[in-house]
């Protein structure tokens, strides 16, 4: 290389920017909620200039979009992983694991379910991110779908919700013994009920 010609300029990777980026929305909404998130809050975060940000994302909601669908394609490895793992469990082991996979935890492992948790609650007032939210939604209902038939997948994935959100908004979480109940009570067949559809999985058998 001639002495007086500049070193060739380090050209960037638009994809790892975008990740950046996007990871810091999420580490911006598990700090300040939605409600303290901003460009400038993001580009801070993430170490980039804040023309970085709304180049990739013009909105706010291009960046909640985008941490949503992040955080649905982490959840969707996640449970892909965790039935790869328990190709096959009895209702009673199925109420026991699911209750260790939904109880919070403290510290870090909380402060990321409460932002997962705002991300997908933000669809209630955002119909764009619906779609990315029913994602969401449909992995569960595939995962229970290997241990169930699909009404009582549906019933679970709902149980499931409902006590994650009760057990990081309340001021008194329920026990590990009452979750067990309630998931029990959802997953052990009901003989009085009739005999629910079989699920895909059991089809292709």
């Amino acid at each position: 290389m001639a002495a007086d010609q500049p070193p060739a300029r380090r050209r960037r990777d638009p994809e790892r920017r975008i990740e950046e980026i996007t990871a810091a929305t999420e580490r911006v909404i598990a700090a300040r909620g939605i409600e303290g998130l901003t460009h400038r809050a993001v580009a801070a975060e993430a170490g980039v200039p804040l023309g970085a940000t709304t180049y990739h994302f013009a909105t706010k909601d291009d960046l909640i979009a985008a941490a949503l669908q992040r955080s649905v394609d982490r959840f969707a490895a996640y449970l892909d992983d965790w039935v790869a793992r328990r190709p096959a469990l009895t209702p009673d082991q199925c109420a026991v694991l699911l209750t260790d996979a939904i109880l919070p935890g403290t510290g870090a492992q909380r402060d990321q379910q409460v932002m997962e948790f705002e991300l997908y609650l933000a669809a209630l007032r955002r119909p764009a991110l619906r779609p990315i939210a029913d994602q969401h939604t449909q992995l569960s209902l595939r995962a229970l779908s290997h241990y169930t038939d699909p009404d009582t997948a549906a019933a679970a994935a709902a149980a499931l919700n409902g006590i994650s959100l009760h057990a990081l908004a309340n001021s008194t979480p329920p026990t590990r013994t009452e979750v067990e109940a309630i998931l029990r009570r959802i997953l052990t067949p009901n003989p009085a009920l009739p005999a629910p559809a079989r699920s895909p999985d059991e089809h292709n058998s």
